[in-house]
């Protein structure tokens, strides 16, 4: 049977007023072939191995998950590590451009990827069967520009986990950026030696960030900027029990700011549930400001 090869644009195209788009299904045409295959100089897979150390696989370890959907699965880092690991893992994106160089990369570290093209908005159409975790990393909640699409989302998240399935979704720290500006080690998501990525626009609607890569190449997203609490306000009202927020893979923060929120969401109903478990930094004395990657 004769294949359709996947088209190879190379060239993002936000029209004349790039801050103007702001809609849920740009990302499809935003991960184009040249920002697709560059995209692992931009995580460095073995730098991320390190700086994430056996965190997740630890957290699924701990509540007995085996059964993993990887709804951001991107260029396949975190699905590769988990088949590694042993867990029995389906892979999901929406862009097909990502899947090709997740099949790709796990083919090149001995694993046959099972992936699946889906929308996460109807997950469940497209992807079946129950789940003990899903996985959705990389910053990609972001791409969801309305709450609408928030709430159907985190629905068919809940709706494809098992009675006491987590939700593990990470997100970078907004709230740093809107209040006090950017700024970034890279140290924990982005590891690329001589590779950028910085916000080009930010406003409470838009976060537009731009990639720029060693040979001058450079490519933008544009993502919503998520506020921690409202991401955990979202979870609990679709029905998540618990929610443990992780900041750069502590439940403490760093003495600087966290680039990046990780959200554990559990599914599995207490009697008397615990308060939601968020590390927060001391309050501030009254008048005085809290100081505080896609």
């Amino acid at each position: 049977m004769k294949t359709t090869p996947l088209p190879q644009e190379s060239e993002q195209d936000y029209g004349q007023n790039p801050t103007s788009i702001r809609q849920t299904d740009k990302y499809k045409s935003e991960y184009v072939h040249g920002f697709v295959e560059k995209w692992d100089q931009l995580i460095d897979w073995k730098a991320r191995a390190e700086s994430e150390g056996s965190f997740f696989i630890d957290e699924l370890k701990k509540r007995g998950a085996k059964r993993i959907l990887d709804v951001a699965t991107g260029t396949g880092f975190h699905s590769v590590r988990l088949l590694a690991e042993g867990f029995d893992v389906v892979s999901a994106d929406g862009s097909p451009q990502m899947l090709a160089k997740a099949f790709h990369n796990g083919t090149n570290h001995g694993h046959i990827l099972r992936t699946v093209q889906a929308d996460w908005r109807w997950l469940n159409r497209d992807v079946h069967g129950k789940f003990d975790a899903i996985i959705c990393l990389g910053n990609s909640f972001t791409h969801l520009f309305s709450e609408q699409d928030r709430r159907k989302t985190l629905a068919e998240f809940y709706a494809a986990l098992r009675h006491d399935g987590v939700l593990i979704l990470d997100q970078r720290n907004y709230d740093a950026i809107l209040d006090e500006g950017f700024s970034s080690k890279h140290t924990y998501y982005y590891c690329g030696d001589n590779v950028k990525a910085e916000p080009e626009h930010m406003d409470e609607g838009l976060a537009r960030f731009r990639y720029e890569f060693p040979d001058g190449s450079a490519y933008h997203l544009n993502m919503f900027p998520l506020r921690r609490a409202y991401v955990e306000r979202l979870m609990r009202e679709v029905g998540f029990q618990q929610i443990h927020s992780f900041a750069d893979f502590q439940e403490t923060y760093r003495t600087d700011d966290p680039d990046f929120f990780i959200h554990i969401a559990e599914k599995r109903y207490h009697d008397e549930p615990e308060d939601s478990k968020v590390s927060a930094p001391p309050a501030a004395p009254t008048g005085a400001a809290v100081k505080p990657k896609l």
